[in-house]
Formats: structure tokens, C-alpha cells, sequence
């Protein structure tokens, strides 16, 4: 209500009460005004209601919700369900216009300052997990591998002829390596250097390439930051030099580095030493909501304005509303808080890994250059069954881990990877990984860590039944 309003209310029921309520609506308001004027996450999270109070105003801004509104369009914002109606607060127009993202809708106000909004939380909150230079950015309603496949395409337009290639290091996850071939190019694999237990970048092959190919028939060089060990992130300061080096556009899959101070970090640099056109990270894994969004940024305004630009047609809102409504739910405070505690469950994860591999006589992989993912050795299970164990700790509800196996082959769009989930065609052992990504807790990594002993202590029962005998009574206490 507004003051008129709450004039009125004070002759219907005690001044003083209404007084009180007054006050208690301004202190939502000023929140709501504070967005409005700093376009930036607050220092600590809003209630629900607060967070409720504002979409819901937002959602009376659009034409659909407005009283005696007549429609005569083919696309009015038109919800049968009641109960979809509630789910998208009444939400319907979506976002942006059929020439740009992250255009202003004359129809639906509300659904543009919500997406206007929601860029400047995340541009903000980017900047804060490390990668200050960043520009501009903006969020879109498909997932990573479609949102890199969007800026390959963009950088494509931008050649004086369409160009053949993409320069991708190798990196086990089939999304990425899709998204190039879904937008019509080419992949040229750089395989990566075996530096101890690490998978690292061979910028060397990089350059050769480009020197080879020529640059005006690359699309662009994708590299990568958060990923699985043994790989480890890319060497993106060098890469980014290359890249500004040869004029080759430079795109990186930042999946779930947000979470990373260290992924971040590499980013900065590597877009102030050279040359990083976008930056692509998943909404979901990074900031605890549905799957179904990306947030793409970058160093250079016009660069990302293109990339929106060439996004065709509206777009779905439901991916910036959960964005916007759990930044304002975690506040500065709040998501500095889950990245701090992701670092400690990372140190807890890998402790936790260490004993059990001492206890089995395997090895924790040393890969001080991921921050995310830890991998231990499975050398002393049965190799045969070894892709058994990851199947036996997803049936006692253990999901996120992989076993890779020395002899996996993958063939992916009649590209046929060797050692595929690796990383590499020949890595020298079979080993098992687990993530400490954001949200993890305590009680996760003693779970698994417990599920995990019950299994391996089955394994080690099947493959060595005598040895297991002599063992067990120093394993029961892990399996009770």
C-alpha cells in the first residue's frame, strides 16, 4: 500500500498500529530503492518477503497483468494453468526482443527490468569472485554447451569469410565438443602434456596449429578452466597471448569456475595480458539453482552486446528470475560465505580421500592446479570390474563420482576419442573422481567416504579373498 492507503487504514483501525506497519514497508522499500539506484548485490540476503514483495510488482508491470488489458496479438503472454501462472509469478512475456536479448519488451516493463536487473546482480557477482575487469555479461535460458555454441556462431559473422576450424584442447566432456560441431565448424583436438600426475595445456601445439591452419580460418581457440583431474585448467595468461598474438578470438569454458577464486583469477589475468572474447559458466552449477541457464561475459562490451544480438528471438525468463531471486536471497556476504566453505570442503574431501587411499594402498592424484575435482588411484581393484564401483556407489545413493578406466572409446559425431574420459588416450592408471563443488557439506563427504569403504572393501573381498580375511578386522569400523 502507499501512504494514501495506509491514511486510509489508520481511520479503520488504531493509528498507531498502522503507524508500525508503515514503517515496516518502508524498510522494504529502501531495500527495493537501494537495488534500484546501485544495480548491484546487497551486502547481506533479503527475507522472502522482501524478494516476493518486489517480483510480484514487477510482474503487475506487465500488460498481461494489467486490469482490463485486451490482447489481440499472437503472443499475449497467455497462461492456461493457474498453477504454471503462479510458478512463473505471473511472469509470461519472457525476455528481450526477436533482434536482441537483452532488448526492452514495450509490453512487459516488469520482465525487462527483471532482466536488466539480473545482468547487472550477475556482472556484479562475477566481478566479485574475481574477475574485475569483466565488462559485461548477460543471462541466457539455454546451458553451457548451447551458450558457447551462440558465441562461436557470433564470432563467425564477424570474419570477412566464414572460417572452417575450431582449436579446442581436449577436455573429456561431450557438451563442449557438440556445441562446436552443432555450429557448423570443424574441431582440431590439441591433446594435453602429461606433467606428473597432471594433464596441462600444450600451448605449443596451440601455436602450431594456428601458424599451420592460418588464423582467418579459425573460428576461434576454446579453452577451458574448471574440469575434472587430472586435468587441470588451462594455461590461459599463454593462450591469451597467442590469441592476441595471431588475432584469434578466444573463447573459454568457464562451466563451474565461478565457485573458483583460482578459476577467476586465471581469467583476469588472462583477459588483461591478452585476449578473451567470452567467458561462458553454467547458472546451475554455480549458483544453486535449476539446470537450464548460462551467464556469458566478457572484457569487452561490444563483444558480448553481439553475442545477445545474435540470439534469435525471445527468450525463456525462467533462468533470470531463479538467478535474480537467489542473489538476492545470498547477498555479497552470502556468496563469498558458499565460496569459502566450498574451499573447505575441498581441503576436508581431499583429507578424507588421502586416508582411505592409504587404508587401500592407492594414491591420490597431485593436482594442485585443479581447485575442484581430486582423483585417487584404483590400481589394486579388480581392473576388470573397476567401472563396477562407480555403478555400486550410485545405487547406495552416492552420485557425482567416475571411474575411468585406461581402455574407454568414445566415438562422438564420428570423432573417436581413445582413454576417453581421461583426458588423454593413454593415462597410465584407472582412478575414481569426486568434486567438492559449491553446496557441498560435511555430511556429504562423510557419507562418501563411507560408502565409498563399503564398496572397496567388497572389491577387495572379491579379488583377493585370503589377503581380505587377514585385513578386515582393521577395515570394520569404516563399514559399520
Amino acid at each position: 500500500m502507499n501512504e494514501d492507503n495506509f491514511a486510509l487504514a489508520s481511520k479503520i483501525v488504531s493509528r498507531s498500529y498502522v503507524q508500525q506497519a508503515s514503517e515496516i514497508r518502508k524498510q522494504h522499500e529502501n531495500l527495493i530503492r537501494q537495488l534500484l539506484e546501485q544495480k548491484r548485490l546487497p551486502d547481506d540476503g533479503w527475507d522472502e518477503s522482501t524478494i516476493e514483495l518486489l517480483v510480484n510488482d514487477m510482474a503487475l508491470m506487465d500488460s498481461n497483468n494489467y486490469p482490463g488489458n485486451c490482447g489481440v496479438g499472437e503472443r499475449e503472454a497467455r497462461i492456461f494453468s493457474a498453477l504454471v501462472a503462479k510458478r512463473h509469478y505471473r511472469f509470461g512475456h519472457g525476455i528481450g526482443r526477436s533482434g536482441d536479448i537483452s532488448a526492452i519488451q514495450p509490453k512487459a516493463a516488469g520482465s525487462s527490468l527483471l532482466n536488466k536487473l539480473t545482468n547487472s546482480l550477475a556482472l556484479d557477482v562475477l566481478r566479485l569472485a574475481g574477475a574485475q575487469s569483466t565488462a559485461s555479461c548477460f543471462v541466457v535460458p539455454i546451458a553451457t554447451g548451447m551458450s558457447l555454441a551462440l558465441c562461436m556462431s557470433t564470432f563467425a559473422q564477424k570474419k570477412s569469410k566464414r572460417p572452417k576450424y575450431v582449436i579446442w584442447t581436449r577436455i573429456d566432456q561431450k557438451a563442449c565438443f557438440k556445441a562446436i560441431i552443432l555450429a557448423g565448424f570443424e574441431p582440431v583436438v590439441i591433446e594435453n602434456k602429461l606433467e606428473g600426475d597432471e594433464l596441462r595445456t600444450d600451448v605449443d601445439a596451440i601455436e602450431d596449429r594456428i601458424k599451420e591452419i592460418g588464423a582467418d580460418d579459425i573460428c576461434c581457440v576454446m579453452t577451458t578452466t574448471s574440469c575434472f583431474c587430472p586435468r587441470v585448467p588451462d594455461r590461459l595468461e599463454e593462450v591469451a597471448m597467442l590469441c592476441a598474438q595471431y588475432e584469434v578470438p578466444h573463447l573459454v569454458n568457464n562451466a563451474y569456475g565461478v565457485q573458483s577464486t583460482k578459476c577467476m583469477h586465471l581469467l583476469q589475468q588472462a583477459g588483461r595480458v591478452g585476449r578473451v572474447d567470452a567467458y561462458v559458466q553454467s547458472t546451475d552449477k554455480n549458483f544453486l539453482v535449476p539446470v537450464g541457464g548460462a551467464v556469458i561475459a566478457g572484457f569487452n562490451q561490444e563483444t558480448i552486446e553481439d553475442i545477445g544480438k545474435a540470439y534469435p528471438g525471445r527468450a525463456s525468463a525462467t533462468p533470470s528470475l531463479d538467478l535474480f531471486i537467489t542473489l538476492l536471497t545470498l547477498g555479497r556476504n552470502g556468496y563469498k560465505k558458499l565460496v569459502q566453505e566450498r574451499k573447505d570442503m575441498f581441503t576436508y574431501l581431499k583429507e578424507e580421500l588421502e586416508k582411505v587411499a592409504k587404508t587401500y594402498n592407492e594414491c591420490l592424484l597431485a593436482t594442485p592446479h585443479n581447485p575442484i575435482s581430486l582423483g585417487m588411484t584404483l590400481e589394486n581393484v579388480n581392473l576388470s570390474k573397476a567401472t563396477e564401483l562407480g555403478s555400486m556407489l550410485f545405487t547406495r545413493l552416492v552420485s557425482g563420482t567416475r571411474v575411468i578406466a585406461k581402455d574407454e572409446v568414445k566415438t562422438i559425431q564420428e570423432h573417436t576419442f581413445h582413454g576417453f574420459g581421461a583426458h588423454c588416450d593413454s593415462y597410465p592408471v584407472t582412478y575414481l573422481t569426486a568434486a567438492a563443488a559449491v553446496g557441498m557439506t560435511h555430511q556429504d563427504v562423510d557419507l562418501f567416504i563411507k560408502r565409498l569403504h563399503k564398496v572397496l572393501v567388497k572389491f577387495k573381498k572379491e579379488t583377493n579373498p585370503k589377503r581380505f580375511h587377514n585385513e578386515c578386522l582393521c577395515l570394520t569400523h569404516f563399514c559399520s
